[in-house]
């Protein structure tokens, strides 16, 4: 059975610490930021490539992003 895998309080968290809002952060990592809003909302589980994305642009490694 597959695992769901939602981010949004640590990426809401991480980017909160980089003092960046969503339509930055959006655009750092070009995505939308209705993308950014519905992952942080835990509305849908992001793809890996997206995570990737998000990380390079917040300067973090992908896996910080991910649930413990």
């Amino acid at each position: 059975m597959p695992t769901v895998v939602y981010i949004g309080e640590k990426l809401r968290r991480v980017r909160g610490k980089r003092l960046l809002t969503q339509d930055e952060l959006a655009e750092k990592a070009s995505v939308s930021q209705s993308t950014i809003a519905n992952i942080e909302r835990d509305n849908v589980e992001p793809q890996f490539r997206t995570i990737r994305k998000l990380a390079k642009a917040l300067d973090v490694d992908p896996t910080e992003l991910l649930p413990e």
